[in-house]
C-alpha cells in the first residue's frame, strides 16, 4: 500500500464559534465601559463631596464669626460699613468664598446676603461672533 500523505488542515470554524467570539469581544468592551464609567463616577463623587464638605467648613465659620458679633465683639475681618451693616467673607476654596452681610437691627439682626461668590478672573470668550442685536 501506498504511503498517504497526510495535510493538515485547520479545524473548521464554524459559525457558532464566530458566534462565541463575537459574544466574548463584546462583553470585554462592555465591562471596559463599565469599568470607565465607574471611575469617572468616583472621580465626580470625590470632588462633590469635597466641595460640599469645603462650603460647610466655610459656613461653620460664618456662623462663628455672627455669634461673635451678637455678643458684642468685633471679630477680626469684619467689616463695618456704618454702625448697622457688617459684612464679612469666609473661604470656601480657591477660587470661592462665602460672602456674608448682616444688618443690625433693634431686634437683634438679620441677615440680608449668606452667598457663594466667585472670586476667580473671568475672561470671557470673544473667539465666537455674536449677534449684538443691531442690524449691520
Amino acid at each position: 500500500m501506498a504511503e498517504e500523505k497526510r495535510k493538515f488542515s485547520p479545524p473548521a470554524v464554524g459559525g457558532s464559534s464566530l458566534l462565541v467570539i463575537f459574544a466574548v469581544l463584546c462583553l470585554t468592551v462592555f465591562a471596559m465601559l463599565s469599568l470607565s464609567t465607574v471611575l469617572a463616577d468616583e472621580r465626580l463623587r470625590s470632588a462633590s463631596a469635597e466641595a460640599i464638605e469645603n462650603y460647610y467648613a466655610a459656613d461653620f465659620e460664618a456662623e462663628r464669626v455672627l455669634s461673635e458679633i451678637r455678643s458684642g465683639e468685633r471679630p477680626e475681618g469684619v467689616e463695618f460699613k456704618d454702625e448697622n451693616i457688617v459684612s464679612y467673607t469666609c473661604p470656601i476654596s480657591d477660587t470661592q468664598v462665602l460672602a456674608v452681610e448682616i444688618e443690625l437691627t433693634q431686634e437683634g439682626y438679620r441677615i440680608t446676603r449668606w452667598q457663594a461668590v466667585y472670586t476667580a478672573d473671568w475672561t470671557p470668550d470673544n473667539k465666537i461672533n455674536v449677534w449684538s442685536g443691531k442690524e449691520s
